[in-house]
């Protein structure tokens, strides 16, 4: 998955919130960690030059051709996941 986003190309995304609206994001990165693939989406309403904008990060579960995004239930996994992502930024600020 992470081969086929371009950096130049922005892609956007639909996602329903947890009050049941669509939220329109743009895929911000895609990381491969620990045999999955995990997406960090900004909601198109914020602004990415802020830096306290708020990433949204879901898991890509791709089946056959098509592929969503799914939420990370379980809070160990997301911890690490936001972890991990954190260690990514740290080496490239480096």
């Amino acid at each position: 998955m992470s081969d086929e986003i371009q950096e130049n190309e922005q892609q956007y995304v639909e996602i329903f919130g947890e009050d049941g609206q669509i939220i329109k994001c743009e895929i911000y990165d895609i990381v491969d960690y620990d045999n999955k693939t995990y997406a960090m989406l900004l909601p198109t309403t914020e602004d990415k030059n802020d830096e306290d904008s708020e990433v949204i990060v879901m898991e890509y579960v791709e089946e056959g051709e098509d592929g969503y995004f799914k939420n990370i239930d379980d809070d160990a996994e997301f911890q690490r996941v936001c972890e991990y992502i954190e260690s990514l930024d740290d080496e490239e600020g480096e």
